[in-house]
């Protein structure tokens, strides 16, 4: 479906042709309709399929055709700051010929531009729920004027220990509100939230669950303490520029970063513990592909728009099928091919097992000719690797004639 379908308001048909929007997506193409009709919706599609347009458009176009009003008209509520973040974009790129106004409100930065920005009556207001109850509490923030309600990645915020926030904050909106619900699964707190707050929705699902067809998977078995060594082996044969590597704790992300850079490649974490400008420093220039490889925990499985993603590689195993599902989405998107890469272990067979269940087939078992499985020993220096892929200041030409004799350096 094109997007011309829906008539929207002429300066955000100016703003989708700018940002190069042109077909639909199934999930917007099921959505759209259902907002722009006022119904509430629950949706659920895989990442990357463009939900977050699905919600903005019609939103945008509500806005723009209703007389102008001072306070927060439309909040949309979301469990991390780099999905803020991300929204906040899109919301800034289709409305960027409209005189509508957005901000972001979540914690780690200072509140003044915050309690700025709802003293101004912005008209969208992207928030975590953590700050947002923050300021309704100090009385910073009213939500009396909210038109439309969007909780995006509600199981998430569920798995965060979010729900006692979110009913907080749904007390503080219009009961005539509409409401937008999109998540992936749908675990009994957030059936109970739904029947409470939504008014008959609407449900859409789109590849619920399901990876993306576009994405190769593989397990390479090996033990713990030999996932090091193993790792840096695998990234000898990937010709790319652009790697995400997950761990399960901030402590295993920050050293295998390390351990990375000391073997000669550019690498960088990201993790809960990073304040908010390093987070962002550090996804654009993962984005920009400055730094070709990034190692993040969890708070990287969900809604990165970062297209040109060609590999993922659990370091760890993820503690899910679900988990795995948004982990590799983040390869394979808009109809890119991507590999997904499983370093696992023996304690993964269960886990292993649900996963070649969600996906139909038998997941490919890689075993590396001439790889020390049984030689357990520190990782002290590389062998040569891709020039993509390599931090050319610090790899030196004689280590690389060292490595290439097999004398470590």
């Amino acid at each position: 479906m094109n997007f011309a379908c829906f008539n929207f308001e002429p300066r955000i048909e100016r703003g989708l042709r700018a940002a190069g929007y042109d077909q639909t997506t199934p999930i917007q193409a099921a959505a759209i309709p259902a907002v722009l009709a006022g119904d509430d919706l629950i949706g659920t599609a895989q990442t990357g399929t463009g939900k977050t347009a699905a919600f903005v458009l019609p939103i945008l176009h509500k806005l723009l055709g209703q007389e102008k009003r001072a306070g927060t008209r439309a909040l949309i509520v979301t469990p991390t700051r780099e999905l803020a973040e991300q929204i906040h974009e899109v919301i800034r790129t289709l409305g960027q010929f409209t005189p509508l106004r957005s901000a972001t409100v979540y914690g780690g930065v200072g509140m003044p531009a915050q309690m700025q920005a709802f003293r101004r009556g912005v008209e969208l207001i992207v928030a975590c729920p953590g700050r947002l109850l923050d300021h309704l509490q100090r009385g910073n923030a009213r939500l009396d004027q909210v038109e439309t309600l969007v909780l995006d990645e509600a199981d998430r915020m569920l798995d965060m220990g979010f729900l006692p926030s979110i009913r907080e904050i749904l007390k503080k909106v219009p009961a005539n509100r509409q409401t937008l619900l999109f998540s992936a699964t749908f675990p009994a707190g957030l059936e109970r939230l739904v029947d409470q707050y939504l008014r008959h929705p609407k449900r859409i699902s789109v590849d619920v669950e399901v990876p993306a067809g576009t994405v190769a998977h593989a397990l390479y078995p090996v033990s713990q303490q030999m996932k090091p060594k193993l790792l840096l082996r695998v990234l000898e044969d990937l010709q790319t520029s652009s790697v995400l590597i997950f761990t399960r704790t901030k402590f295993r992300a920050n050293r295998v970063s390390e351990n990375l850079k000391r073997a000669g490649y550019e690498a960088a974490p990201l993790h809960a513990n990073l304040n908010q400008n390093q987070r962002q420093r550090t996804l654009e220039q993962f984005r920009t592909r400055k730094l070709p490889i990034l190692v993040a925990t969890d708070i990287a499985s969900r809604g990165l728009d970062i297209e040109s993603i060609s590999h993922v590689i659990n370091y760890d195993m993820p503690d899910s099928a679900t988990s795995y599902t948004h982990r590799i989405g983040r390869t394979g998107r808009a109809a890119r091919t991507g590999d997904a890469l499983t370093l696992t272990t023996w304690e993964d067979q269960d886990t292993v097992r649900n996963i070649e269940r969600l996906l139909g087939a038998p997941i490919e078992k890689r075993i590396l000719t001439g790889f020390p499985y049984d030689e357990p020993q520190p990782v002290q220096a590389a062998a040569p690797v891709p020039l993509t892929l390599r931090n050319r200041h610090t790899v030196t030409r004689n280590r690389r004639l060292s490595l290439c004799r097999g004398v470590r350096s």
